[in-house]
């Protein structure tokens, strides 16, 4: 089962080089997420060997294959409509199909390697690939954006590579990166050399996560991306990186340094959220305001790890409702920026005038991101304030209140302002003419993912329920 998930790419690579045609190319991405669904679906019902040399599924991770493997679908069902609307010769579209296969590939060899050195190595993989794809649009600001990705998860990677080296100082006898023998011997690990390696490593991967102060990347990345690349960066890379600091968080706790862990997590975490309430009324790209958004929730994710206890279960529910609104979000922008031809907040007003369907998956992706009831992100943000409230982290849960009602009223008025009222006079000429351009394929997956962020914060089913605690008991 995991060597079809990570063969087939390779395969249909191949393909795509050999054979540059536009429909091909789109159907072989299409049918890897079907295989990668497929595949992942029977794995977390039993079905298949789990384990093969270097990569495995296991309690941790299941929950963030199956989030990837959702995802990676929905936005392939949503990249064969856009797809269409290119105009660059077939020879460039393949390099584009290619990309996003090596880059699937990448994230979901990231999510099931059992060897840190592995996950480094995949890491690294994910940034060559996703820079050709944040550049793909060849404008002054895309090649300005995948420099700066570039440079900075380079650094990130860098640091990175010389925490795993103090991991490994640190290890004394143990001579090996695999994470159960990690966890086997981690109550032995010297710990001057382990918080030494924790920091280089939470910043290093950190960087990749969307992290604050290591953030910089993703607000130029994800708005200069084509959509649904900017939605696998989003709802899919982040979550990789993050689950390495999971394992390597973990360490640390079995060496009884979680203390030390918790206070970085938190302080990042926070810090996060500041960045995300302080830049969200600056901003004039709705698609830059979707990435700060992003920023924001992956400071929750640091901060629900950092409480520990119940807030575990919290930041898995979190992940999952996290991925599928934003990108449901980030889709939807995609269908703006067909219609309006630009990225800019106040060029577009009257969206839901202008096509209902956009202009209310605009409003409904908001309404999940906002944690509004009964988004399953209501659920894990009010289990971490309990939390708070029951470590007696009263400042800390005021603080995580405040920050959090900040950014949703900043997003909140963007988003009122673009769907409500009338279109204007110089944008309705532009919106006849591009409204062929959006297709039923172009609604369909942020549909289908809303349903299930609303569902879940009413109803989880036991299996993924039962996924969902055994996940959180591997943090």
């Amino acid at each position: 089962m995991i060597s079809t998930i990570l063969i087939f790419p390779i395969i249909a690579c191949l393909l795509a080089l050999l054979i540059k045609n536009k429909a091909f190319d789109t159907f072989l991405v299409t049918l890897y997420a079907v295989v990668h669904f497929v595949t992942t679906m029977m794995l977390a019902l039993g079905y298949g060997n789990k384990t093969i040399p270097y990569f495995a599924v296991d309690n941790t991770n299941l929950i963030f294959l199956i989030v990837l493997s959702l995802v990676f679908l929905m936005v392939a069902i949503y990249n064969a409509g856009y797809v269409k609307n290119f105009e660059f010769p077939d020879k460039k579209i393949s390099h584009y199909s290619f990309m996003i296969l090596i880059f699937v590939l990448s994230m979901t060899g990231t999510l099931l390697s059992t060897d840190l050195g592995v996950a480094w190595v995949l890491v690294e993989a994910t940034t060559l690939s996703s820079a050709y794809l944040i550049y793909f649009n060849r404008t002054k600001h895309s090649i300005e954006a995948a420099w700066k990705y570039v440079f900075i998860c380079s650094i990130g990677i860098a640091l990175a590579f010389v925490g795993i080296i103090l991991l490994n100082i640190s290890t004394g006898s143990v001579n090996s990166l695999n994470f159960v023998e990690l966890y086997a011997n981690a109550n032995h690990f010297n710990h001057i050399w382990l918080k030494a390696a924790f920091i280089f490593m939470l910043f290093g991967f950190g960087a990749k996560m969307g992290l604050a102060p290591i953030h910089f990347w993703l607000p130029d990345a994800h708005s200069e991306a084509p959509s649904p690349i900017s939605a696998l960066l989003s709802a899919a890379l982040l979550n990789s990186a993050f689950l390495v600091i999971v394992r390597v968080f973990k360490i640390m706790e079995l060496a009884n340094c979680s203390e030390y862990a918790r206070i970085m997590l938190f302080v990042m975490g926070f810090l996060s959220l500041f960045v995300t309430a302080v830049f969200v009324y600056h901003i004039k790209n709705y698609k830059r305001m979707l990435a700060y958004s992003s920023i924001e929730n992956m400071g929750i994710l640091a901060i629900g790890t950092a409480l520990g206890g119940a807030a575990f279960y919290a930041v898995v529910l979190h992940l999952i409702g996290h991925s599928l609104a934003k990108a449901s979000f980030f889709l939807t922008s995609g269908n703006i920026l067909e219609l309006f031809g630009t990225k800019r907040i106040k060029s577009v007003n009257g969206l839901i005038e202008a096509d209902g369907k956009t202009g209310w998956l605009w409003v409904a992706s908001f309404l999940g991101i906002c944690a509004f009831p009964t988004s399953v992100l209501f659920v894990s943000e009010f289990l971490i304030v309990k939390e708070m409230i029951l470590q007696k982290h009263y400042l800390f849960m005021a603080l995580f209140v405040i920050l959090l009602t900040i950014v949703l009223f900043g997003i909140g008025r963007v988003v009122i302002k673009m769907a409500f009222g009338k279109v204007s006079e110089d944008k309705v000429k532009v919106i006849e003419d591009s409204r062929h351009k959006v297709c039923v394929w172009m609604y369909i997956p942020q549909f289908i993912m809303l349903i299930i962020v609303f569902v879940l914060g009413i109803y989880v089913p036991p299996l993924l329920n039962n996924i969902i605690h055994l996940s959180a008991a591997g943090f």
